[in-house]
């Protein structure tokens, strides 16, 4: 007989220190980022739905202006907002129709396909030395996954790389889900400090007292099992509290479960799968939620969560949109209020850095990651 080993405990050892006050309120820290972090991953900017045949939209990214294009068969490309000529924006609203074919640059129309190509120089004349083939707009990585659409400004920005891996939500049927409802809200606090009190339930049962009835383990600080090995006595908690089954206002599905689901996804209840810098999808046995975050400076950063719903689910006879999309809301504005509260404190003249507890180890790798990668 085989003796399967237990798992060993998350905690750290030792109590590390925080990243440095800078890192949350320096401007220079900000942009440094901006070209690395933000510009170097996969960043998530939106649904395959948001970007519609035959319409180009424009995105932000690592602070550069970014244009996505959807030719007339819906196959999306990105470039850099600017023209090969002198520089001037092709695009200066957020969606603009162009018929999908080509893009003309509204200054001396110059021309292109949606693969970028130059096709036209506008009534310019050029010389033999003028190669279209070397003006064509500057690319920008893009991929989808899931229905969500990503962008990189590196040319090589290497495989995207969900925490739980690129088969994740293989079982929920995440091409058929469509946007039920959107929930946007600009937050006074540095980007990072939204990652951090999502890596941590140390707050949970001060913070969430809604969120710490329906999913026991959090009523103890932690955010698993694992973390709770060295309890003494300790007896496994249920994911939901009894009679529920998913995150909803009265524990209750809204609608027919997913089919596809294993016995450990329906148990689990709520299967986070974190995407850095930019997201993380909350997939349940009846929707699924996404999280996008957008920097938009060192101490503001835009949040916009959006629920996921097979279409017939959404045209149910009785289905109660606010029972789903109350409970989330709710705990994203007390998460909201506790990421300002703490870019307040940061604030302080007296306050340097902190220190991290056992139970932030995923704080703890959270900003070895933002190191590794700035220093990349």
């Amino acid at each position: 007989m085989t003796i399967q080993s237990p798992t060993p405990s998350p905690l750290l050892d030792h109590c590390p220190e925080t990243l440095p006050k800078a890192a949350y309120m320096d401007i220079d820290w900000y942009n440094k980022e901006l070209s690395t972090i933000w510009s170097n991953n996969w960043v998530v900017v939106g649904r395959k739905a948001d970007f519609p045949a035959g319409r180009v939209t424009r995105r932000s990214l690592g602070g550069a202006d970014v244009l996505v294009v959807s030719d007339a068969n819906g196959k999306l490309s990105a470039f850099h907002n600017a023209c090969r000529h002198r520089g001037a924006a092709l695009c200066t609203s957020q969606q603009e129709s162009f018929g999908g074919k080509l893009i003309k640059c509204p200054y001396h129309a110059w021309s292109y396909a949606t693969d970028g190509r130059l096709i036209s120089t506008g009534f310019g004349r050029p010389t033999a030395d003028f190669d279209k083939s070397d003006h064509g707009l500057f690319p920008v990585s893009l991929m989808e996954w899931n229905g969500f659409v990503f962008l990189s400004l590196s040319k090589d920005p290497g495989p995207l790389s969900p925490d739980m891996g690129l088969n994740a939500l293989d079982n929920w049927p995440m091409a058929d889900l469509v946007r039920g409802h959107v929930f946007e809200k600009e937050l006074d606090c540095n980007w990072k400090i939204f990652w951090e009190n999502y890596n941590e339930c140390l707050h949970c049962p001060g913070i969430h007292p809604e969120l710490s009835d329906l999913v026991p383990v959090y009523r103890e600080g932690v955010m698993s099992e694992a973390e709770r090995k060295n309890k003494p006595g300790g007896v496994e908690l249920s994911p939901l509290k009894e009679g529920a089954q998913t995150w909803t206002a009265n524990g209750q599905p809204c609608g027919p479960e997913f089919p596809n689901l294993t016995k450990t996804e329906r148990r689990t209840a709520h299967n986070f799968v974190t995407l850095y810098p930019s997201a993380f999808i909350v997939a349940h046995v009846d929707y699924v939620r996404s999280v996008t975050l957008i920097p938009m400076g060192p101490e503001k950063t835009k949040l916009r969560a959006e629920w996921l719903f097979l279409p017939e689910t959404l045209t149910a006879p009785g289905f109660d949109l606010e029972n789903v999309t109350g409970f989330a809301t709710l705990v994203m504005e007390q998460d909201g209020a506790a990421c300002e509260l703490n870019q307040k404190g940061i604030a302080s003249p007296a306050y340097e850095r902190g220190r991290l507890m056992p139970e932030e180890f995923d704080i703890h790798n959270f900003h070895k990651w933002v190191l590794a990668e700035m220093a990349d």
